[in-house]
C-alpha cells in the first residue's frame, strides 16, 4: 500500500487477521505432550501458613510451590523492586496470592485436585484501605508504618506564609477506586524448552521485563530465557508486570517437570486475581483571597499500592507530577505516599497514577469555583499554564501550550455557554468541563539513564523488517511504526515487515507503556530509516540506533528537580447529561472533546483510541464500582461489574488541535493515555451541577448519587 503521507489513513495491518480469527493468541498455542497448569491461591488476605495438604497426585500430575525453587536461586520477581514473591512461603499479604502452582494433562482434573488442596493458616486481621495502613490496623506490613515510597515536590513561596495570610483555605479529600482492566483477551503463558533455552510464550506489553523479572528465580541470566510476545488482546498497562506473576511459576514448573505447559486464567481468575489501579485520596489545602483567587494548593497524596511494591512507585511519581493538571498555581506543595495494604498489588493502568490526581484537581477547582459563584470552566482557564511557565517540578514548558484555542473548539461545538447558563444548578441537566494533560515517555531520566532504548531496521532486497520490542496490544502501534519507517523511506508499507518481538532476536527499545511507543520508539525508527535511505545503494545492512535525549533539560533523580517531560499532550472535554430525578440514573446527552497530541500519524488510529480512552474515563466515573471487603474483590464477572457499551454513550464530536513535537517522528507526540484522563471530571462536574450536589468520590452508580442528594 503507497504511503505519499504519513496523515493517510489506512487498514490497520492486523485488522483482518483478527476480523477472520486468523490471528494466533497464547490459548491458540498447542505443542506435543503439552500440560496445563492451575494456580493455588492464598484465600485469606492476611495470616501465616502453618500447613499445606497436597492429595495424593495421579501420575504426570505435580505440585510446585517455593521448595522447588533451586540452591542459587531466589524467591522474588523483580520488577522495579524485588520485593514480590513468586510463590508465598510462610505467610500470605494478600487474598490471591500464589501459594503453589498444580500441573498436569488434563484441566478438569486439575480443578478437581484444586478443591482438594488444603491450607490451614493462622489468620491475621488485615489493613484494607488506606485509612486501615495508615491506623497500622493489624500491625505494620511493611516496615513500621506500612508507607512503601513517597516523594514530595514544590515550588514558589513557602506554603505556611501562604495559608497564615490567606482569607481562607478551603480544605476537602477527594477520593478514586480501583478499576479492573477488563482487556477483551485474560491473561495467559506458555512455556516451553527450544534448543536448550526456556521459551516463553506470553501476552504482554514488555516481553523484556518479563526475562529480566523472573531470570533469578533459577539463577539465570536474562538473555538464557526468551520471551515471544504472542498476539495480545488488550492490556491497558494490566500486562505490564503482570505476566511475571504467570511466567515466574511456570519457569520453576519447567526446570521439574521439562515439559510444555500452559497457564490461561478464565475471566473470573482475571477479575478477582488481576492487578487493578490504584484506588487514591487526596486531601488538599488550598489558600484563596477575599475574591477567590488561589494564592497556593497544598496536597496530600495517597494511593493504595497494594501488599507489594511493584511500579507503584513511578505511578505515584507521575501522580504528584501531574497533581497541578494543566495550571500554573503561585505557589504549591505536594506530597505523595504510597501505602501497603492487605490487597492483591496495584499496578499499571491506562494513565499511570496521573488519572487520580487529575481527576481530584479538576473536581476541587469546580467546587472552588462554585463557592464563589464562578463558571467552573471560566475560572480554571484564568490559570492555565503556558509556555515558559513552572512546572511542579521546577522545569518548565517548552511548547506551544494552546489550551484557549482547545477550549474554544468543545465550547463552540457543544454550545457550553448558553447551556451552563440555562440548565444553571439543579435542574435535572447539566454542562462539565475539564482540562488534562499527560507528560509523554518516561519521567525525567528514565529515557537516557534507565530504558536507554535501541530499534534496528534490517534491509533484505527492496523489503525492510522493522526489529523493536515494543508490542501491539490493540493501540494500532504496528500500523504506525510501518507508516512510519515507509514514510522515511519512501517506500510502499508493504515493503516494511515488524513482527511481534522475540527477544532473542530484537533489540530493547523499552517497555510498551508511558506513551511513548511513537513519541520515542518511532523515532530512533525514523533516524534509523533516514540513514538507510541514504545508504540504500549498499545492498543488504542494517542500521541500529540509540534514544538520545535532547540536550539542556536537566533532571535531578535524587531530587525530582527539572524537566520531567519534555513533551505533553494536552486535553479539553466537555460533557452533558439530563438525570433521572425519581431514580437518580444519569443519560450523558453530548460528549466533545479536543487533544493536542502534536501531529496525527494516521487520524483512523487516533479516532479509535479517543473514543475507546474517553468511553472508559466515564465508565471510570459512573459505573465501574470494584468493591473489597476484608480483602476480598466483591465483582467476579463482566455480570456484576459492569462497563460501557455503546448504548451507554452518545456519539462523540472530537477535534484535533495540530502542534507538532520537534522531537517526535513527523511531530507526534504520546497519546495513548492522555484521551483518558479527563472526562471522568468533565462528567462529574455535569452531574454535580445537574443535581446540585457534590461530588467527591468515584464512580458514582446511582445508589451514590442518592446518597450525595441526602448527603444535600
Amino acid at each position: 500500500m503507497p504511503i505519499n503521507c504519513i496523515d493517510d489513513k489506512v487498514v490497520r495491518v492486523d485488522a483482518e487477521a483478527k476480523a477472520r480469527g486468523e490471528a494466533m493468541y497464547v490459548s491458540d498455542y498447542s505443542f506435543p505432550d503439552m500440560l496445563y497448569a492451575r494456580m493455588i491461591r492464598s484465600d485469606i488476605p492476611r495470616g501465616t501458613i502453618d500447613s499445606i495438604s497436597v492429595p495424593q497426585l495421579p501420575d504426570g500430575y505435580y505440585f510446585i510451590s517455593a521448595k522447588d525453587i533451586p540452591e542459587g536461586g531466589k524467591n522474588e520477581l523483580w520488577m522495579i523492586a524485588k520485593d514480590w514473591r513468586c510463590f508465598a512461603d510462610g505467610d500470605v499479604r494478600y487474598v490471591g496470592e500464589t501459594i503453589g502452582l498444580l500441573v498436569g494433562p488434563d484441566r478438569n482434573m486439575l480443578d478437581y485436585l484444586a478443591g482438594r488442596v488444603k491450607i490451614s493458616y493462622t489468620e491475621q486481621e488485615p489493613a484494607v484501605t488506606i485509612d486501615d495502613a495508615l491506623s497500622l490496623k493489624g500491625g505494620p506490613i511493611v516496615g513500621e508504618d506500612n508507607v512503601l515510597c513517597s516523594l514530595f515536590c514544590e515550588k514558589g513561596e513557602k506554603m505556611q506564609s501562604i495559608m497564615d495570610r490567606a482569607d481562607s483555605v478551603f480544605t476537602e479529600t477527594i477520593e478514586t477506586g480501583f478499576q479492573e482492566h477488563v482487556h477483551l483477551e485474560t491473561n495467559g503463558a506458555l512455556i516451553t524448552i527450544e534448543d536448550g533455552r526456556y521459551v516463553i510464550y506470553v501476552s504482554a506489553q514488555c516481553p523484556f521485563y518479563v526475562r529480566k523479572s523472573i531470570a533469578g528465580l533459577l539463577g539465570l541470566n536474562p538473555e538464557d530465557i526468551v520471551i515471544r510476545q504472542t498476539t495480545t488482546g488488550g492490556a491497558f498497562g494490566g500486562k505490564e508486570h503482570f505476566p511475571d506473576v504467570l511466567a515466574g511459576p511456570l519457569l520453576v514448573a519447567e526446570s521439574v517437570i521439562r515439559k510444555p505447559i500452559k497457564l490461561i486464567f478464565t475471566r473470573e481468575e482475571d477479575m478477582l486475581y488481576s492487578v487493578k489501579r490504584h484506588p487514591s485520596k487526596t486531601v488538599f489545602r488550598t489558600a484563596l483571597d477575599k475574591e477567590g483567587n488561589i494564592l497556593g494548593i497544598e496536597g496530600t497524596i495517597y494511593y493504595n499500592c497494594g501488599a507489594y511494591l511493584s511500579a507503584s512507585y513511578v505511578v505515584l511519581q507521575r501522580g504528584v507530577f501531574h497533581a497541578n493538571g494543566v495550571y500554573d498555581f503561585p505557589a504549591t506543595y505536594l506530597k505523595g505516599i504510597g501505602v501497603a495494604t492487605n490487597t492483591f498489588p496495584s499496578d499499571a493502568f491506562r494513565g499511570f497514577g496521573a488519572p487520580q490526581t487529575l481527576f481530584a484537581i479538576e473536581t476541587h477547582l469546580d467546587h472552588i469555583a462554585h463557592k464563589f459563584g464562578f463558571d467552573p470552566a471560566e475560572y480554571k482557564a484564568r490559570y492555565f499554564i503556558r509556555k515558559g511557565g513552572e512546572t511542579v517540578t521546577n522545569g518548565h514548558i517548552i511548547e506551544e501550550v494552546k489550551l484557549p484555542e482547545m477550549m474554544k473548539k468543545i465550547a463552540d461545538a457543544s454550545d457550553y455557554y448558553r447551556k451552563a447558563r440555562e440548565y444553571g444548578i439543579g435542574s435535572g441537566k447539566g454542562i462539565g468541563m475539564s482540562f488534562y494533560n499527560h507528560g509523554g515517555a518516561f519521567t525525567g531520566n528514565g529515557e537516557q539513564a534507565i530504558i536507554k532504548a535501541h530499534a534496528r531496521l534490517v534491509k533484505t532486497g527492496d523489503r525492510v523488517r522493522i526489529e523493536v520490542g515494543s508490542t501491539e496490544m490493540g493501540q494500532g502501534f504496528q500500523t504506525a511504526l510501518r507508516k512510519i519507517v515507509a514514510n522515511a523511506l519512501g517506500l510502499d508499507m508493504d515493503h516494511v515487515d515488524y513482527d511481534n518481538p522475540d527477544t532473542s532476536l530484537v533489540p530493547d527499545s523499552g517497555p510498551t507503556a508511558a506513551s511513548r511507543s511513537t513519541m520515542i520508539v518511532g523515532k530512533i525508527a525514523e533516524d534509523c530509516a533516514l540513514e538507510m535511505k541514504e545508504r540504500w545503494a549498499e545492498g543488504d545492512f542494517s542500521v541500529e540506533k540509540e534514544y538520545q535525549h535532547p540536550e539542556g533539560h536537566p533532571w535531578n533523580q535524587e531530587t525530582f528537580r527539572g524537566d520531567a517531560y519534555l513533551g505533553y499532550g494536552w486535553g479539553a472535554a466537555c460533557v452533558e447529561v439530563e438525570v433521572d430525578r425519581l431514580t437518580n440514573e444519569v443519560r450523558t446527552t453530548g460528549i466533545w472533546t479536543c487533544h493536542d497530541i502534536g501531529h496525527a500519524i494516521d487520524e483512523l488510529i487516533v479516532h479509535g483510541q479517543v473514543n475507546g480512552g474517553v468511553i472508559q474515563s466515564l465508565g471510570y466515573a459512573s459505573m465501574e464500582k470494584m468493591e473489597n471487603r476484608k480483602g476480598h474483590f466483591k465483582q467476579s464477572s463482566m455480570s456484576d461489574y459492569v462497563i460501557p457499551t455503546s448504548m451507554d454513550f452518545p456519539h462523540q464530536e472530537w477535534f484535533l488541535e495540530d502542534n507538532p513535537y520537534q522531537w517526535g517522528p513527523q511531530g507526534a507526540k504520546g497519546m495513548g493515555e492522555l484521551v483518558f484522563n479527563g472526562a471522568d471530571a468533565a462528567y462529574v462536574d455535569a452531574v454535580e451541577r445537574a443535581l446540585g450536589i457534590t461530588v467527591t468520590k468515584i464512580p458514582i452508580p446511582p445508589e451514590d448519587i442518592e446518597e450525595a442528594l441526602e448527603n444535600a
